[in-house]
Parts: C-alpha cells; structure tokens; sequence
C-alpha cells in the first residue's frame, strides 16, 4: 500500500507552522511554570524532605514535572488539531481529500507528539538551571518521552472527534488526567503513603507512566519497568483500535 506522503507533511507543516505562531507563548509558559514548581516545591517543601529513595526531592520531582507537562500538553494538541477542523466545518476537505484515516492520523498526532516532546526537554532544561538532573538510562528516557506522547496525542486526538463543544474538549484533560497525575507520583512516592492507599494507587494508571519514566533517570520507581512499559504500549494500542473503529463508522466524522 502506498502511503501519501505529500498529504502527511501537508498536515503536518501546517499544525506546526500554527504552533510557530504562539513559539514565545509555546516557550514561555513550561519555563515559567517549572521555575515555579522549583520555588514553591523544591524551596518550601525540599527544604524539609531531604531525599526520597535516595535522589534529592529537587531533583526527584522533575520526571513527575515533566510527565505532568506532556500528558496535559499531547491531549490538548492531538485533540485540537482535528477538533478545530470539525469546528470550522473544514473537516470535510480533509475526509474527501485523497487519505486514509492512518495517514490523518499520522500527519496530526505526529505533530502533536512533536511539540510535546519539544516542551518537555524545554522543561528538562529549564530544570537543570534549578537541581542536578541525572539521567541513567538516557535511551529509555528517550523512549519513555515518545511512547507517552504519542501515545496520549492519539488519546487527545480521540477527544477532539467525540467533542461536541470546547466544553467537551477540556473536560477530561482538566477533571481527569490532571488531578490523576498528582495523585500518581508526580511529586511523591507511593512508598510514603499508607495502606491502603498505596495499593489504591496502583490502580491510578499514571503511576506506571511516572515510575517508568523517573526509572530511566535514577533507577529508582514504584513500580517495575516492565509493568510502565506494558501499561504505555497497552494505552497506545487501546488508542489505536478505538480510532480505527472511528474512522471505518464515521463517528463524530460524518454526518
């Protein structure tokens, strides 16, 4: 099968030329927030917890730092890009055009997955400034980085064809995936809680986005490396069959 690669980059240039026009915005807001992170989090409370598993609180927050900015930042990208298409009513040029819905797919959660991997290592750096920042495993960071923004591009892409309105579209970002980052991890470790919301916690599934990821920095996490990588690769496969289900049927897509 012959993949349109002319239409792919279409999409895509055009999704980033549209980030290029709010770049200072783009940049400045994840340097701002994280040199805040490190004032309030790491100066009052770093002050008074010293170390967790070994790694200075200053230094431990920064993968949950990180993760808390990509997850926030893929949805939000992925489910705009195909939510302002159908909000215009332009959605139509992209459905008769001549691509499949896996080389839409491609082009706006490539895009979206790009800026937010931009955005976090904006983040990585901007924290180096702050506490020093060891990376072990520099390739599953890598790795980690990717497989969880394209993975949850493809959940913001999902959001952006079953909203009905900007209301819809926020909604699960701000009332769901925000608040479970901070209870998964983000700025603790599990192993400080007590039972038995320890084993609670394990159910909250960015606990094996955060471990896996702080993992590839310390060596360190609260759950196994495997089990964060199951559960990202699992996601991402959830994703995928639930748009192509979207796409064969129509939903949200056509009339």
């Amino acid at each position: 099968m012959l993949i349109n690669r002319n239409g792919i980059w279409s999409i895509y240039r055009t999704e980033m030329a549209r980030t290029m026009r709010t770049v200072w915005q783009s940049v400045a807001t994840p340097v701002i927030t994280t040199a805040l992170y490190f004032i309030v989090f790491g100066g009052a409370i770093g002050s008074r917890m010293q170390s967790v598993g070994g790694v200075g609180y200053g230094a431990f927050i920064v993968p949950g730092l990180i993760m808390l900015t990509i997850l926030t930042q893929s949805i939000s990208n992925g489910s705009i890009g195909i939510y302002f298409p159908k909000f215009t009513g332009t959605i139509f040029e992209i459905l008769s055009a001549p691509l499949s819905g896996f080389e839409a797919v491609v082009a706006y959660v490539g895009a979206a997955a790009t800026k937010s991997v931009v955005i976090g290592l904006i983040i990585l750096l901007t924290a180096t400034f702050f506490v020093q920042v060891q990376i072990l495993h520099p390739v599953w960071m890598v790795s980690f980085l990717l497989l969880t923004s394209i993975a949850f591009s493809l959940f913001g892409f999902i959001i952006g064809i079953w909203a009905k309105n900007f209301e819809q579209l926020a909604i699960i970002p701000s009332l769901v995936v925000t608040p479970l980052t901070f209870l998964g991890g983000a700025f603790y470790s599990i192993d400080m809680l007590p039972q038995p919301w320890q084993t609670i916690s394990l159910f909250n599934p960015v606990v094996y986005l955060v471990s896996g990821f702080r993992w590839s920095f310390y060596g360190v996490g609260d759950v196994s490396v495997a089990a964060s990588l199951g559960f990202t690769m699992g996601f991402m496969a959830a994703c995928l069959v639930l748009l192509w289900w979207m796409f064969k049927t129509g939903y949200r897509l056509k009339p």
